[in-house]
């Protein structure tokens, strides 16, 4: 009966029957941690989101050495890190896109882009062309469609997944993207140390191929299928316009979306550029460290957020999402105080493990706080919206660059952990009756 369930549920219908396979599934999936590998479009996605992952991180870590190396400038690594979240900017618009037409076909022209802009700085640098300003501008590309990947991939999860298994569904895809930060680190940066960038490059543009072709396997049918009500909302003849400023409001009216919004913006402006954007230069200015040992540290954050991805995945549930999300950011800022005061390789390595898993835990009860409240027609324009958070991160990282030059590293970390735990505390203190009773 589940297998049927499930069958019905990948299989787009123009009389809504998908929505129908989803209460059979939710009714008949077993609550356990790989429940949601009994729906098929799932068994497509993990895999699928789990090689593009892998190429991020490989990518990344390959282009910021490649800066650092060639500029020596701590400014210049910082804004080569904030051009891969330029396009936060566009994500509500693609989360609009997303919610009137299949999901899938908005992942696969995405996933073919990034495979098109990796094989072009392949090619550069097998040609002898590539330079500081080709990697900026191919970046800016890249930079305008990535962050929006996670927007159409976690509202696919919601469409396809029963709210009893959403948490264990979340914890499984965060997986993808935090075991890349270990493999895809550690073998981005053997391949560039061994053979070079073009020869690197092959291997990214051949991971984004691969999920490319796995995206082609997940559910096709328009969001909200089935659902009273919400299929007419994603058919209704209205402007792009009327559909974005309608997510927004809906977004703002809702007390707990509201308040993880703004947490996720904080984190994303005070916590994030510690470690996603800044470790190049920790490794090479602090510890005095090679590629390799840069790719050891970003491993070592890798395995804090994957143990936090597996733990919520296996123990599932939703209650205390958004509370979680609170608690665990504030953990996140005092460990990033630790962290700054720590100066040679093995205790960094360790903080970081611990950083990573606060990280993980929080960014995940975000995200399941999220997909939980928002309905079945706003799914893509609630994460939409959320990704717009993620401009804290070049903001962020721009900044720290300017304060690093001037005041230092230490005072640097030391004031963005400062400001991120005073205005955690003010979110839970201001919107207590929605995230925190």
């Amino acid at each position: 009966m589940v297998l049927v369930a499930v069958r019905r549920l990948h299989r787009e219908d123009a009389r809504g029957t998908a929505a129908e396979a989803r209460t059979s599934v939710q009714k008949l999936l077993p609550a356990s941690s790989l429940a949601p590998f009994q729906v098929a479009s799932f068994r497509f996605q993990w895999p699928a989101d789990l090689f593009t992952s892998w190429a991020f991180e490989m990518e990344t870590l390959i282009l910021s050495w490649y800066v650092l190396v060639h500029t020596d400038s701590v400014l210049l690594l910082a804004v080569f890190g904030s051009l891969q979240f330029v396009g936060t900017l566009f994500s509500p618009m693609l989360g609009v896109v997303a919610d009137k037409i299949p999901r899938r076909t908005v992942l696969c022209t995405m996933r073919a882009l990034y495979a098109a802009i990796a094989a072009a700085i392949m090619l550069l640098d097998f040609a002898g062309l590539l330079n500081v300003a080709f990697v900026f501008a191919l970046s800016v590309l890249n930079g305008i469609i990535r962050p929006s990947d996670l927007v159409v991939r976690n509202a696919l999860i919601g469409d396809t997944i029963p709210r009893s298994c959403l948490t264990n569904a979340m914890g499984l895809s965060r997986a993808t993207a935090d075991s890349a930060r270990i493999a895809g680190a550690l073998v981005g940066a053997g391949l560039f140390s061994l053979l070079g960038v073009g020869p690197a490059f092959v291997v990214v543009t051949a991971f984004y191929a691969a999920s490319l072709v796995l995206t082609l396997g997940v559910y096709n049918g328009r969001p909200g299928d089935g659902l009273p009500g919400v299929a007419a909302l994603v058919k209704a003849p209205r402007t792009f316009r009327q559909d974005l400023t309608e997510g927004i409001v809906y977004v703002c009216k809702a007390p707990q979306l509201l308040a993880l919004m703004l947490l996720a913006f904080l984190i994303n402006l005070t916590a994030f550029p510690v470690t996603h954007g800044l470790l190049p230069y920790v490794a090479r200015e602090i510890y005095g460290l090679d590629s390799n040992g840069l790719a050891q540290l970003v491993a070592g954050f890798g395995i804090g957020a994957l143990t936090a991805s597996v733990v919520m995945g296996l123990l599932g549930g939703t209650r205390y999402s958004a509370r979680s999300a609170i608690l665990q950011s504030l953990i996140w800022y005092v460990l990033l105080l630790l962290f700054s005061q720590v100066n040679f390789r093995e205790a960094g390595f360790v903080v970081l493990v611990l950083i990573g898993m606060a990280q993980g835990f929080a960014m995940l009860a975000i995200f399941v706080a999220l997909l939980d409240r928002a309905e079945a027609g706003f799914r893509g324009r609630v994460m939409g919206v959320r990704s717009l958070a993620i401009y804290g991160l070049p903001i962020g990282l721009v900044l720290a660059g300017v304060l690093i030059e001037r005041i230092g590293y230490e005072a640097t970390v030391l004031l963005y952990a400062g400001i991120g735990i005073f205005f955690t505390a003010a979110i839970a203190l201001k919107w207590r009756k929605a995230v925190w009773e």
